[in-house]
């Protein structure tokens, strides 16, 4: 099992693939794909349930193409979704 990203780590790569909060590419995967989606999770509140458009908007924030980020975050175990509805199931949480 890999090592959790220090928070230098998460910060490197976030500046490397976000512009004034926006993506400038998606990582191809692992690593960096993982701390960027842990990063756009964190716009959705654990135990609360999304619509699709709710996604869509919180989504668009980050880029143009919300159906590939919706994707991403449901293939990295970070949404599920049924019935048109997401909601939160992983990363990092405050507490």
């Amino acid at each position: 099992m890999s090592e959790p990203p220090t928070t230098a780590e998460i910060e490197k790569v976030l500046r490397s693939y976000l512009c004034d909060g926006r993506l400038t590419a998606m990582p191809r995967g692992g690593r960096k794909r993982q701390i960027v989606l842990e990063h756009l999770v964190q716009r959705f509140e654990p135990g609360r349930r999304y619509s699709e458009e709710q996604v869509n908007v919180e989504l668009a924030d980050f880029g143009n193409d919300v159906a590939a980020l919706r994707r991403y975050l449901v293939d990295a175990g970070l949404l599920d979704r049924a019935a048109g509805e997401y909601w939160r199931i992983g990363g990092p949480v405050d507490v």
